[in-house]
């Protein structure tokens, strides 16, 4: 019986841990923006695709420079 008692403290200590966490990072604004990244992912290949292209072009004129 004792080891139940011991449990429900270690359960409600934990518990209560969580809380405080939760709490101050509720109040940093960890959890403000929840919408954005859903958002994001789907611009990501775009900018991916835009970056590749201007990698691309600047490697050409690296190598026409190169090649006179």
């Amino acid at each position: 019986m004792d080891i139940l008692y011991l449990m429900i403290v270690c359960s409600v200590s934990l518990a209560a841990i969580f809380l405080v966490v939760f709490i101050v990072y509720a109040r940093k604004g960890q959890f403000e923006d929840d919408e954005s990244p859903a958002v994001r992912i789907l611009f990501d290949d775009e900018r991916v695709r835009e970056n590749d292209e201007n990698g691309d072009k600047d490697k050409d004129e690296k190598e026409k420079g190169e090649n006179k």
